[in-house]
């Protein structure tokens, strides 16, 4: 008998063992929310949906016309992008992270989950090899790990991990979901360690410019990394950031990573076989949106508006905040299993994540997201205020 396709379920019994890749991968976690939006959509108001986070406010103006005036690109573009969208991506991080870095040092990619996912395999990690992230963490840090074949390792603290098999180390600050911002001597820490065990540490900075109540700051600032005159630089360190959040942009898939040159050349050759290119009109929407301030101060304002208004809400009806001093949601609890509040919320047609999507320590929290327009924010301000 003729062996099956690779991905039917008969691979899953190959000889060799190694099956299926999505028997890796745990279940897609927004596919158990389905149920609870049903019931939310029932509502006679209507579903207010804070699980995603997506944006739903218009692309800037700026934006629009920078890709309008590029449409007529019939030639491939290239992985790394035109020099001018390499120096306006270095451009934005020493204006806005303060790092002191070079075009030669970025790389455009397309979208940032894409990178969490797929830079384990294209690092040339698998069997043997731990990948570290925060014990509450975006999903897709432990999605990476399993496509290639590593360890995913959940930590607390970057000490109670095992530096001799440790090859990649997640940070995330602002974190998804808690909003929690890492200090200069916690990162500094993390940079310290991952030098120290000659582990690749690796940035998550997609919220950086929506800080609230405590000043976000980049693992590449020097007063994290160490700056050319200790000749540490951005040597193993990689930050991540997207335009999605800042800029209205996750329908563009524009995001970069930048840092140690020499691994930013890796992954640039890797990228390079594998055609990951950023399309030409989204490369000339970066360098647009990267160059323009002004829009993302409007954005952080209907944000600010939004998640003042929310949060007062989920208090007033009986929820804890923690942490969320940045980022783009509410990490609430009414110390109670996450799902029973998720059920609970469902019911006044408003739809939240459960904690445990992030890990079994957000078991009891839930994750509210304010991106939702000003409208759809004040109908669940009313019916929160009403079932009191």
């Amino acid at each position: 008998m003729r062996a099956p396709f690779p991905g039917h379920p008969g691979a899953a019994r190959r000889p060799s063992g190694r099956g299926r890749v999505s028997d890796r991968l745990p279940v897609f976690p927004w596919d158990k929310l389905e149920p609870y939006k049903k019931t939310a959509l029932a509502h006679p108001g209507g579903l207010c949906d804070f699980s995603v986070g997506t944006p739903v406010d218009p692309v800037p103006e700026v934006i629009q016309k920078a890709l309008a005036a590029h449409t007529d690109t019939p030639g491939y573009p290239t992985v790394w992008g035109p020099l001018e969208l390499r120096e306006a991506i270095a451009g934005w991080l020493h204006r806005r992270c303060g790092a002191e870095i070079g075009p030669q040092a970025v790389l455009p990619t397309v979208g940032s989950k894409e990178l969490v996912a797929w830079l384990p395999t294209q690092l040339g990690l698998g069997p043997g090899d731990q990948v570290a992230y925060p014990r509450l963490a975006y999903p897709t840090y432990e999605v990476g790990a399993r496509l290639c074949g590593a360890e995913p390792v959940a930590y607390d603290s970057v000490d109670e991990l095992d530096g001799s098999r440790v090859r990649l180390l997640w940070v995330n600050s602002p974190s998804n979901p808690t909003g929690r911002v890492l200090g200069k001597d916690e990162l500094r820490r993390a940079v310290e360690w991952a030098r120290e065990h000659r582990v690749l540490l690796v940035s998550d900075e997609c919220y950086l410019e929506l800080g609230w109540t405590a000043e976000p700051f980049s693992v590449l600032h020097p007063d994290v990394c160490g700056g050319p005159d200790d000749g540490a630089g951005h040597e193993g360190l990689l930050a991540v950031h997207s335009l999605s959040k800042r800029s209205n942009l996750a329908g563009y898939r524009a995001s970069f990573v930048a840092g140690d040159p020499v691994v930013v050349k890796e992954l640039l050759e890797v990228r390079k076989h594998g055609g990951m290119i950023v399309p030409a009109p989204v490369q000339a929407a970066t360098i647009a949106a990267l160059a323009d301030d002004a829009h993302v101060a409007e954005q952080r304002e209907r944000y600010a508006a939004r998640r003042s208004a929310l949060r007062a809400a989920l208090e007033a009806y009986g929820f804890r905040i923690e942490h969320s001093e940045a980022s783009l949601y509410l990490w609430a609890t009414q110390d109670r299993p996450c799902w029973e509040t998720v059920a609970e919320l469902a019911g006044l047609g408003i739809l939240v994540a459960p904690g445990d999507f992030y890990g079994p320590a957000g078991d009891r929290f839930i994750r509210v997201a304010f991106t939702a327009t000003d409208e759809r924010i004040a109908s669940a301000v009313e019916r929160l205020d009403a079932a009191r």
